[in-house]
């Protein structure tokens, strides 16, 4: 039984990872690296300062490397500001599900900024129990870490809590922890999650299902 949701926030949340990876794009242009966008997407995931190390190796140290990835959000947050909204079907989603008394998380690997951002320019504050963002963790997605701490938030074990996510990485993260998911196909197509065991259900967005749906879903797959 499902007895709590995890959201993922860029991707899931908000369809807002084309501005990333151009925001991204266009970051690592500048710091020698040309990549095109199908690059970006397959291997620019998790924290900001994780993926630059990746990329970089020692080649920055970790002040530089967290001053790169503020340039990054804060031109992201910039690009976005007028485009900022919910994906569609979202916001009464949240509201039948806090009404119902569900408890509900969010475990992004976006940083605080990001996530304030959004949070509060959308007033979504008061729907989450928990809320585990980049800084909250010493490892980012695929890690399991962020969604175990999402689960924690909320005093509801891995395995009965139901993860809302866009990504590969994100997929991986749910199934490290344990966690059944629902894949919103913002950014990869479903295809690309066959190999996944703990996926429940694929929906382009939240308009395409609803809560007493989700809450019957059946856990064994």
């Amino acid at each position: 039984m499902i007895e709590g949701f995890i959201f993922d926030m860029d991707g899931t949340m908000v369809d807002n990872m084309m501005v990333h990876h151009r925001a991204w794009q266009k970051k690592l242009a500048t710091l020698g690296i040309e990549m095109s966008m199908a690059e970006v997407k397959e291997h620019i995931h998790g924290v900001n300062e994780e993926i630059l190390e990746r990329l970089f190796g020692e080649r920055f140290t970790l002040a530089e490397r967290k001053q790169v990835a503020y340039e990054k959000e804060a031109e992201y947050r910039v690009i976005f500001k007028d485009q900022l909204s919910l994906i569609p079907g979202l916001h009464q989603f949240l509201s039948e599900a806090f009404q119902k008394g569900i408890p509900m998380a969010i475990g992004t690997a976006a940083p605080p900024e990001n996530v304030d951002f959004v949070l509060d320019r959308l007033n979504l504050r008061h729907y989450f129990g928990g809320v585990i963002h980049a800084r909250n963790v010493s490892r980012g997605k695929p890690d399991p870490e962020t969604f175990v701490l999402a689960a924690q938030s909320i005093g509801i074990p891995t395995e009965r809590c139901l993860v809302f996510e866009d990504s590969l990485a994100g997929a991986h993260t749910a199934k490290n922890a344990g966690c059944p998911a629902i894949i919103v196909t913002s950014t990869h197509q479903q295809q690309e999650f066959e190999h996944f065991d703990h996926i429940l259900k694929f929906i382009n967005d939240f308009s395409e299902i609803n809560l007493e749906e989700v809450l019957s879903l059946n856990l064994s797959i």
